[in-house]
């Protein structure tokens, strides 16, 4: 692990497990963002430093002139993002990790596992896309300058505040109303879901390892349940029985638009990683926690933190349609 860790961001689901991670291994960590209230605060010893990202000289003058041995970008979303931290900390890192997305691998995937060999593309979904144009900035530089980037691409990676769900918490309520939640498709394609401490691991196994500078790693486990095993746990998780209604991902799509992208550029196809890459760089990557158990943590922290627990009114009525036009 490096000595010194620029973190931008700092506070979401990855990158708060990613920043307790270095400061477990014994770097000097340093968290830059706007500093707005967050469920994962910065743990003592982190040095936090406000700035908008967005803002490329706000950043400029609060980091002044200093370098960093890491820097790994969780908040660039497309490629002028990216290409302006190209530009900022060029000469001024050792290792830049910019942290993609597995939804940028073919979608549908011809074959499975995907492995980093496969193709990047994916029609459905923008954000993909985006992070795709974001690579190719960093590839375009690491070819041209010898800029020090390394890709990591996570798929769906969970912690106690995450439900990964259709509908999120509405699915809860209604599981625990005694009312059917919606799965799409048969619910049989696999889902590969992964902890975030188990990606943190991945994760600051690569920061500051020169044999990752100029490639891109997979960063996910090999837990990959099924949608019916996961509305399952946490039915359990819940204290209920789990009614499922199936849904194909297209009907879904077409009653609430807003699901679409993401369900048909990601969730709708069995997504399963091979992770020989990370694993013979980072030997002490592996699943330690599956879904069941997350489930569990998920389920005890919205039960504790009732302000979280929010039903989305006009899903559910979506969802009720949904329901009732497989009934028919």
């Amino acid at each position: 692990m490096a000595d010194r860790v620029l973190v931008l961001g700092g506070t979401g689901v990855i990158s708060a497990a990613f920043v307790a991670e270095a400061v477990r291994r014994g770097s000097d960590v340093t968290v830059l963002n706007r500093g707005r209230a967050s469920l994962r605060p910065v743990p003592d010893g982190v040095r936090s430093v406000r700035a908008d990202l967005r803002d490329v000289e706000g950043v400029r003058s609060a980091l002044g002139g200093e370098d960093y041995d890491v820097i790994a970008q969780f908040m660039a979303f497309t490629p002028e993002h990216v290409a302006a931290d190209v530009e900022l900390f060029s000469g001024r890192t050792g290792q830049y990790v910019f942290v993609s997305s597995a939804s940028a691998y073919q979608t549908p995937p011809s074959r499975l596992p995907v492995t980093e060999s496969t193709p990047l593309r994916n029609p459905f979904w923008q954000y993909s896309r985006d992070k795709i144009a974001c690579e190719d900035v960093l590839v375009d530089a690491y070819r041209a300058s010898g800029f020090p980037m390394t890709i990591v691409r996570p798929s769906h990676t969970y912690d106690a505040t995450m439900l990964p769900t259709l509908g999120g918490w509405t699915d809860i309520a209604r599981l625990r109303a005694g009312r059917p939640v919606v799965v799409h498709g048969d619910g049989t394609s696999l889902w590969t879901i992964t902890h975030t401490r188990d990606v943190a691991v991945g994760l600051a196994g690569l920061a500051g390892n020169p044999l990752a500078i100029g490639e891109a790693f997979t960063v996910t486990g090999d837990h990959a349940p099924t949608w019916n095993q996961i509305y399952g746990w946490l039915a359990d998780a819940a204290g209920v029985e789990a009614h499922l209604a199936h849904v194909t991902s297209d009907a879904i799509a077409d009653a609430h638009p807003e699901l679409g992208p993401g369900l048909l550029g990601d969730k709708a196809h069995s997504m399963v990683f091979d992770t020989a890459k990370l694993r013979a760089l980072v030997p002490e990557f592996r699943t330690t926690t599956g879904y069941w158990e997350g489930a569990r943590e998920a389920i005890a922290w919205y039960d504790e933190h009732p302000d979280h627990r929010v039903v989305d009114a006009e899903l559910d009525a979506v969802f009720d349609r949904l329901v009732v036009s497989v009934e028919r």
